[in-house]
């Protein structure tokens, strides 16, 4: 059983995800270690540890254990403990993804009644594949974890999701968050279940590429009514469960994108992206913090810095506005239960 529970406790997560893209055993090498000595340099104090495995398409009914791509429970061990060991609090993020491509927002399945033994068989084999990950994180003692991830198409299935994760709760003892998707973030009406509402806070909140932190800043304040009044209805702390943007020309304007890699490298807007967030949101009651998208296993050189244009943060300017908010400023708010 786990040693420490947050369930009475609210918290402010600075955190920052780590170990998605990584292929199997990736998790064990020297270079993994190396990359999160240089996290935990942002001040970070929690990582999302986040995987996935594939189902075959969206209308697929199975959920798959192929350690040809999967992690396997040794190498998601040896993360959990390496971060342990180095002070760091670990939210474990399983996340199913489709085989065809297709994001997983749209697995799901068409018609009324006639589509009831599809989602009957869906949800069990999801259940078997979050049961297993819950069953782990109690076993490594993980400080909370993740029941879904962007599952739009789901997410209106209220009786199925309240069934899994007070399964969910028999299993792992910790706090349990959902990661709704930006826009999304009302589809559901089973968040009394959960201890934070978390969101993929992907907002497009420049208004042209290039913008200032100034103007992304107006954008984030226009967010904050409705992600506010999602709270309160609920009573639940909101989390920035991902949120980032490439240092790229363009992509505040859509911090969700990877694809368009001919952008040139832009890491002042960038930079702007992460100051106007973090000004915007560090001292709300309502919020709790964020688990920035993403920090690679393998980290490129620091030379190559002044042209990688992912999501990343090593060696650039985004990465010291977050320093100086993790490791310089403390929230002022009264951290408790909402």
């Amino acid at each position: 059983m786990m040693t420490q529970s947050l369930n009475a406790e609210r918290v402010f997560f600075k955190g920052m995800t780590y170990g998605w893209g990584a292929s199997r055993g990736e998790y064990r090498q020297p270079y993994a270690m190396d990359s999160l000595n240089k996290l935990m340099e942002t001040g970070s104090e929690w990582i999302a540890l986040s995987f996935w495995t594939y189902q075959e398409n969206v209308y697929s009914t199975a959920i798959s254990f192929d350690y040809s791509y999967t992690m396997t429970d040794r190498d998601i061990a040896h993360a959990v403990r390496e971060a342990k060991a180095k002070g760091l609090k670990v939210c474990l993020k399983p996340v199913v993804n489709s085989k065809d491509g297709i994001w997983r927002a749209h697995i799901g399945f068409p018609g009324d009644e006639q589509a009831v033994p599809y989602w009957d068989a869906w949800f069990q084999s999801y259940s078997s594949f979050i049961s297993h990950y819950a069953e782990l994180a109690e076993e490594l003692g993980c400080e909370m974890f993740c029941v879904g991830c962007e599952m739009v198409g789901t997410e209106g299935q209220s009786g199925y999701w309240r069934k899994l994760i007070q399964q969910v709760r028999t299993l792992y003892s910790g706090p349990i968050i959902y990661n709704a998707n930006h826009g999304k973030e009302h589809g559901a009406d089973w968040f009394d279940e959960v201890d934070y509402i978390g969101i993929s806070a992907y907002y497009p909140v420049g208004k042209r590429p290039g913008d200032s932190m100034e103007s992304m800043l107006e954008g984030w304040e226009s967010q904050k009514p409705k992600l506010a009044a999602l709270s309160q209805a609920f009573g639940k702390p909101i989390v920035f469960m991902e949120i980032g943007c490439r240092s790229a020309f363009g992509c505040s304007t859509m911090p969700w994108d990877f694809t368009h890699v001919e952008l040139p490298y832009h890491e002042e807007e960038q930079a702007n992206f992460y100051e106007s967030a973090l000004r915007a949101f560090w001292n709300e009651p309502w919020f709790s913090g964020f688990f920035w998208w993403d920090w690679s296993v393998k980290l490129y050189a620091p030379e190559e810095a002044p042209v990688n244009r992912g999501f990343d943060i090593y060696g650039k300017k985004a990465g010291e506005v977050l320093q100086s908010y993790y490791r310089g400023k403390e929230t002022s708010i009264q951290i408790s239960p909402i």
